[in-house]
């Protein structure tokens, strides 16, 4: 018989941890958060404003220790693995942020933890969250190719463009991140996988990128634009296009040219159905940030996520794609790096 209740853990409560701990803690009907945990000061005030009940740690350790069924990393990027593999050997289900790690081998060493608790947890379940997959757009596209309205899709082209910052945020940031190519074009690089087939197999990639706006990048050898071109076995091309300087907001737009037509995803973003006349002409407000655009989808993932781990259902993201897009953004930012094309055979990447 299947729990009532999903008995969660947030581990760190930065701007996206705050995210999910609100989805769970009140947009979630099955899910209860009955504890959460974070290092910063500030961040545990918070807890104790907005999650009520909810007991808060310092320490992630001292939080495993409570009864839970499953646990949610928001940390920063540099300890989801780790965060990720403590949880899994607890037996508890996990729903980590991406990337799992900007290290090939350690995102691989979380599916090799899951695969050896499986044989004693074996309903356990452990997922990397990428958003898009849970947006009702995308999914609707997804759906659409593959009950094959339009043919085999053959060419795939997408964008996540960020609104400027000029707080400086991105430049800090950069130095952990892994690069553009592991944290900016990371949705698209899974949203290939996924409307192309996961087990799809890559033949080459090339990308180039400049620092156009943010020189102080320059330190932490990456770009804040840069284009790549993935070349597919069976005839597929993707490009992909990552900004950190746009204008007017958030700007994520996905195209896949068909055998028999095209599907477009935002390729007209919008903030909402509101039009401005004015003596400047017309216009439309643009999101400013990520999560504004993708605010549903992360509540659809959580609800997702807790009836998995509750029904014992095939989670919807494999683990083992996750690492794959980790390793094609390694790549994508050493061919930026290198200015050489890199091609993969069956058992690795060269160059």
């Amino acid at each position: 018989m299947s729990r009532s209740k999903l008995r969660v853990g947030i581990a760190g409560l930065g701007r996206m941890g705050k995210r999910h701990a609100v989805n769970f803690h009140q947009l979630t009907a099955r899910a209860h958060v009955v504890a959460a945990c974070t290092p910063d000061e500030e961040e545990r005030k918070w807890a104790a404003e907005h999650l009520e009940g909810v007991k808060i740690y310092r320490d992630y350790d001292e939080m495993l220790n409570e009864e839970l069924d499953a646990v949610v990393v928001a940390s920063i990027t540099a300890v989801h693995a780790e965060q990720a593999i403590k949880a899994i050997n607890k037996g508890y289900h996990v729903l980590c942020e991406k990337p799992l790690s900007i290290d090939i081998e350690i995102a691989q060493s979380v599916v090799d933890a899951y695969e050896k608790s499986l044989q004693t947890h074996p309903s356990q379940k452990v997922m990397c969250g990428f958003s898009r997959r849970f947006d009702a757009s995308y999914r609707e596209a997804h759906a659409r190719i593959a009950n094959n309205e339009f043919g085999l899709p053959i060419i795939f082209r997408s964008q996540t463009a960020d609104l400027y910052d000029s707080s400086g945020f991105f430049v800090e940031y950069a130095k952990t991140s892994g690069g553009i190519f592991v944290d900016c074009s990371i949705h698209d690089i899974d949203l290939m996988l996924w409307f192309f087939g996961e087990d799809t197999k890559i033949k080459s990639l090339q990308s180039v990128g400049v620092t156009a706006v943010h020189p102080d990048l320059q330190a932490s050898n990456d770009r804040d634009n840069a284009l790549a071109t993935v070349e597919f076995e069976g005839g597929k091309i993707a490009a992909l296009y990552c900004s950190r300087m746009m204008a007017a907001g958030q700007e994520d737009i996905t195209e896949l040219i068909c055998e028999r037509g095209m599907v477009k995803v935002n390729s007209q973003p919008r903030k909402n159905h509101v039009e401005i006349h004015d003596s400047l002409g017309a216009r439309r407000q643009l999101p400013q940030h990520y999560y504004e655009r993708f605010r549903e989808a992360f509540v659809t993932e959580a609800h997702e996520f807790t009836e998995c781990c509750l029904e014992n259902t095939t989670p919807p993201i494999t683990l083992q794609s996750s690492v794959k897009a980790v390793a094609i953004g390694q790549a994508l930012q050493r061919s930026m790096i290198s200015g050489e094309k890199i091609f993969f055979d069956e058992r690795s990447v060269k160059n």
